[in-house]
């Protein structure tokens, strides 16, 4: 199974083919990704191999002394799929679902496939749809958009698709200034309506989380990096309440009856711990990181919830909600 960067990189590959007639040369595939790939015939060689034996064949052809590469004919387009009529819908619906991704390689061809879904329904279905988006409604939440910042997303996901180092400015908000980093991109993450690259920072020596609205510019590098084999990146993020990171800790929460309620039917966190008490009320237990995002989640219940434990994250909430009630 490929790594992630050589599935993105295969991925980018595919969908040049798709949209092409008379096939591709190595050096026009090598443009996909920027100059520094075109150094590099035999790595696309490997990705069309792999391409081919996951199943979509691939021809060469000799046109004017360079070999050209092309899907099949008849394979550019997938066959058509048996959906039903209620699948289908259930497609035509979910496109809200997707307006958060705006502005990702990922965007056009999801916003393409429901648009063929959608054409694929009679007018009648077409109808019902309608009529079942006032009956089911999909609520996003709060979420950032990238529509503005495309340009951005495709540097930084080539960046990771070639392991290759990126230098860019980037508007600090924990400093209120711009600052000129140089990073090594391991991932692209999407959370909490949130698009955050995940890479080494040689500013700052260790890896660390940028929001990717917060990268100003993007400029690719020649210098080559390997994500070391010790790092992990599930263990990276799991104690961050959302995305901030911090040293880990137990913090330990009591909810009255009204609060526990609706608090009790959620996962907030994948370390937390629910214990059912007298009159309704409810025990959390959490194993997460300490930061700003912990004390403004837990003021977000109100005065529905108290903290147990640890003493120094009840005496922060007991400050922020002081300022709160002191700001005019």
């Amino acid at each position: 199974m490929p790594r992630n960067d050589q599935a993105v990189r295969q991925l980018i590959i595919l969908k040049k083919l798709e949209s092409s007639r008379h096939g591709l040369t190595l050096e026009q595939l090598a443009d996909s990704f920027g100059p520094s790939a075109t150094r590099h015939p035999r790595t696309l060689r490997r990705d069309l191999d792999a391409i081919e034996s996951a199943g979509y064949p691939l021809l060469t052809e000799r046109v004017d002394g360079r070999t050209r590469w092309k899907l099949l004919e008849g394979v550019r387009h997938a066959p058509a799929l048996r959906f039903s009529p209620t699948e289908l819908m259930a497609l035509a619906l979910s496109r809200r679902l997707i307006a958060p991704l705006e502005g990702t390689a990922l965007h056009a061809s999801l916003v393409s496939a429901l648009s063929k879904a959608s054409a694929a329904l009679p007018p009648e279905g077409l109808a019902l749809v309608q009529q079942l988006e006032g009956t089911f409604s999909i609520g996003l939440g709060p979420h950032k958009r990238y529509k503005h910042h495309r340009e951005i997303v495709e540097w930084v996901t080539q960046a990771i698709a070639e392991k290759r180092r990126i230098q860019m400015r980037y508007d600090s908000a924990a400093r209120g200034r711009v600052t000129r980093r140089e990073v090594d991109p391991y991932r692209l993450w999407y959370v909490s309506g949130g698009l955050y690259l995940i890479g080494y920072c040689h500013l700052r020596k260790e890896p660390r989380m940028f929001a990717v609205e917060r990268i100003k510019s993007v400029t690719p590098t020649e210098s080559p990096y390997q994500i070391p084999l010790h790092f992990d990146f599930e263990a990276f993020v799991e104690d961050s309440l959302t995305v901030m990171r911090g040293p880990r800790i137990t913090v330990e929460l009591e909810f009255d009856k009204a609060t526990a309620a609706w608090a009790k039917d959620r996962v907030w966190h994948p370390s937390q711990q629910i214990t059912r008490l007298p009159c309704g009320r409810m025990r959390m237990t959490l194993a997460i990181a300490d930061s700003r995002e912990l004390v403004g989640w837990i003021l977000s219940f109100g005065r529905g919830v108290r903290v147990e434990k640890p003493d120094h994250v009840r005496a922060a909430v007991i400050e922020e909600a002081y300022r709160i009630s002191m700001n005019r």
